[in-house]
């Protein structure tokens, strides 16, 4: 059986980017500020994005008020960092097929990419890559933040009208620390609900999918960059600014906390088939004593 390795952009208008440290952007939703002005940074938390670091295949966008080209994996790099500032980063590329090691404290993976092939496979072969990313998720030792895919409204682990699969997804699902995410227009509120992006997957009718997707703000028109490539990263940062305040939560418990604060009045016609939880929200998510 033969991939392709898709990364999960929309439509979208080498050099590694430049930093943008610890200043708040128009894009990120207004909590973020709120999580850090109660020291919560990602201190203490890795977060591992495995995506594309070594292609020449580059384009423009703006995270940090300067308009900037690099390739997919500079972009949700820089993207999670943004969020989480103080988070260890590490960059794999997609092309690698070793195991994934895991650093010492809470793990988070960021998956912008999808495998994908022709629907009707049973059992397929991964790599030591991807093997080590399922067994992670299935046991529980890694939050995984999963790019839900760009076919305008197919359910996660539904086959696209192309007749493709992605596999990552379908082997994802009903495990303990996968969040498959979906693209908001924008950040949404309760005075301004935000509506699901053209372009993204949806949770779909299956219990096991809807009980582990969320949605968040992917704004282009800020950004120039669409794409359930740029919601995962919003959550592994979430994922990690939870890590910096229950530092010795799990990672089952990190994932849990997300889905379970998130919220829907900040939806338009939320609906579970499509958004899942709701919209992440890290102030929610950060609000308890404790968690368990």
């Amino acid at each position: 059986m033969k991939f392709k390795t898709s990364l999960l952009v929309g439509a979208i208008a080498t050099t590694a980017l430049s930093a943008s440290a610890q200043v708040y952007r128009p894009w990120m939703s207004v909590e973020v500020s709120q999580a850090w002005s109660q020291g919560y940074k990602g201190q203490g938390a890795t977060i591992t994005v495995v995506d594309d670091f070594s292609s020449r295949s580059t384009f423009r966008g703006n995270l940090n008020g300067i308009v900037q080209v690099g390739r997919h994996g500079d972009w949700t790099y820089s993207e999670a960092k943004s969020i989480a500032p103080l988070a260890t980063m590490r960059a794999i590329d997609f092309s690698s097929r070793n195991a994934i090691p895991l650093n010492k404290g809470l793990n988070v993976l960021n998956l912008s990419y999808g495998m994908i092939a022709p629907a009707g496979y049973t059992n397929v072969g991964w790599s030591a890559k991807e093997t080590s990313i399922i067994n992670y998720a299935k046991t529980g030792t890694a939050v995984i933040s999963k790019a839900a895919g760009n076919d305008s409204g197919i359910a996660v682990g539904v086959k696209t009208k192309s007749g493709q699969m992605d596999y990552l997804n379908r082997d994802l699902i009903g495990s303990q620390t996968a969040i498959f995410v979906g693209a908001l227009s924008k950040n949404g509120t309760t005075s301004s609900p935000a509506t699901i992006a053209s372009y993204s997957n949806i949770a779909g009718n299956n219990i096991a999918v809807q009980n582990k997707f969320l949605v968040v703000g992917v704004d282009s028109a800020k950004t120039g960059l669409a794409g359930t490539s740029f919601a995962a990263p919003v959550v592994s940062g979430y994922a990690a600014i939870l890590g910096s305040k229950f530092k010795t939560a799990t990672p089952v418990q990190i994932t849990n906390q997300l889905l379970n604060t998130a919220r829907k009045d900040t939806i338009a016609g939320y609906n579970v088939a499509i958004h899942g939880k709701g919209e992440a929200s890290i102030a929610r998510a950060l609000a308890p004593v404790a968690i368990k």
